[in-house]
């Protein structure tokens, strides 16, 4: 089975599996861990994660490396206004960004490199391009790449650059041959107050790397002149991808990455998010308004990577209920179920779900569609069961139908209420506390202990017809927004 996958190079649907017959070699571009992760970068993580689990839920090794840039403007910017070391500054938001990956369920890659600790791989590689005149330096120090000398540029983004002016996100300098021409290596600078930014003394002088190097050189760092496939976000198609395939390209004389993806924006209630618009949400920004992490994860792979995702309140509550009606469907398929033949149409049923799940991830990581595979499985498993008919043979094909899913959507365990005490710890430590729903604090002041000696409590109320008590404890556990449900399985509680 081999996955299909859109690559952007050649705009084209096309087979996805290592070159080697062995091991997939994937870069995925990394956080400027110079702020909390927003949503919007997350959905771009999220789907590189559905990628990389698909092709190991396939049987297909994976070695994925993924950058943290942890030099650039706003780095520099955010550690001066904080007064703090560039490192001190960025480890808050690194490791503040690994642990919202984590709260996601997003598996961390084989190899993490940061910017800072690769210095020397990004010298060697503008040694390279000065060797073949492809790079330069200005009168001010910094070296730019001759964008002329590599005739390729734009086959990714498929823009035409004739005449093209500075724009946004192109570097801008009177001492460029060129206006399209990218900076490589900037030069020191020192503030009006005599204060000098930070920068490392190298045979470029000292300076500092442009952004684009830094991927180029940590990607062949680690995944070789060639490899399999490069991942980012659209906004990073142009300028950033083109031009690490101008720059990488030109040195070894080799094609940088053979496959190209890119995950769309998301909209916030049909707008663009931006902290102006008041649309502007962080994954903790979420967590503390009492939303939980596997339905914020279940919602950004709802659509497809390729279509744009306008994430809405309403969409969050439905995905909610979504993950909680897979959950409680996977722990009645644990349950007891008579011995026998399996129930025949749903034992075809299930065998379908199985494979119309997997083809669909396989079809350009289409998440829709596997989702509804997957509910289609529910709805008719549900029937069957609640007429009786179900074996515990349908349960255990079930099962393992329900692993593959939850394989790559990642959302059955459930570590909510864990990790959003969590976020309320982080809330506190920092003085947020202010920002977190009032429930939120009152639902989560019962430890999982505590429910489940009132739940007990309850149930030994109800045996003795002591009513009064049993409808007490319900009322006060809803009031702290847990909810019980009886069944015929037994009792089970759920936090809102």
């Amino acid at each position: 089975m081999t996955l299909q996958l859109f690559n952007t190079l050649s705009g084209k649907i096309e087979p996805l599996a290592p070159s080697d017959g062995s091991t997939l070699r994937m870069y995925a571009c990394g956080p400027t861990v110079y702020d909390f992760g927003h949503i919007g970068n997350f959905r771009t993580f999220i789907h590189v994660d559905v990628l990389r689990r698909t092709l190991k839920l396939v049987g297909v090794n994976v070695r994925h490396v993924m950058n943290i840039t942890d030099v650039d403007d706003k780095i520099i910017r955010g550690a001066a206004a904080a007064h703090q070391p560039l490192n001190v500054f960025t480890h808050k938001f690194e490791a503040a960004f690994l642990e919202d990956m984590e709260a996601l369920g997003v598996e961390r890659p084989e190899v993490l490199p940061r910017a800072t600790e690769h210095i020397p791989e990004m010298v060697a590689l503008i040694e390279r391009l000065r060797a073949k005149d492809i790079a330069y330096q200005a009168e001010d120090g910094s070296w730019y790449f001759r964008i002329e000398r590599f005739p390729e540029y734009g086959k990714l983004s498929k823009k035409d650059f004739e005449g093209i002016e500075d724009g946004i996100r192109v570097d801008v300098s009177g001492d460029k041959d060129a206006a399209r021409d990218f900076a490589l290596w900037k030069a020191v600078k020192t503030g009006l107050d005599g204060t000098r930014e930070p920068a490392w003394e190298t045979v470029l002088g000292p300076g500092r790397p442009g952004w684009h190097i830094e991927c180029s050189a940590m990607a062949t760092r680690f995944l070789g002149e060639t490899f399999d496939l490069h991942a980012g976000g659209e906004d990073l198609a142009f300028p950033h991808h083109e031009n690490e395939i101008a720059q990488s390209e030109a040195a070894s004389g080799h094609l940088f990455a053979r496959h190209w993806m890119h995950v769309r924006f998301l909209l916030v209630e049909g707008k663009k998010m931006a902290k102006s618009e008041g649309n502007f949400f962080t994954l903790r920004d979420l967590l503390l308004k009492g939303y939980r992490a596997s339905a914020i994860r279940f919602l950004l792979m709802s659509v497809p990577y390729r279509h744009q995702l306008n994430f809405t309140w309403d969409g969050l509550t439905e995905s909610t209920n979504a993950v909680d009606r897979l959950r409680t469907f996977a722990a009645r398929m644990n349950g007891s179920f008579p011995e026998g033949p399996p129930h025949p149409a749903l034992a075809a049923a299930t065998a379908k779900a199985s494979a119309d799940y997997t083809a669909a991830l396989l079809n350009d990581l289409n998440t829709a569609e596997a989702r509804a595979a997957i509910f289609d499985l529910v709805r008719a498993a549900n029937s069957i069961a609640d007429a009786g008919t179900l074996r515990a043979e349908n349960a255990r094909q079930i099962q393992d139908c329900l692993t593959r899913f939850d394989a790559v959507f990642a959302v059955l365990d459930d570590r909510d209420a864990e990790i959003t005490r969590a976020a309320l710890e982080w809330a506190q430590r920092e003085g947020r506390m202010d920002q977190a729903a009032p429930a939120l604090v009152a639902t989560l002041s019962l430890s999982d202990q505590a429910i489940d000696q009132l739940v007990s409590e309850r149930t030994q109320a109800k045996k003795t017809r002591n009513f009064a008590r049993a409808d007490a404890i319900r009322n006060e556990l809803q009031e702290k927004g847990i909810l019980i449900e009886d069944s015929k399985d037994g009792v089970r509680w759920k936090r809102k």
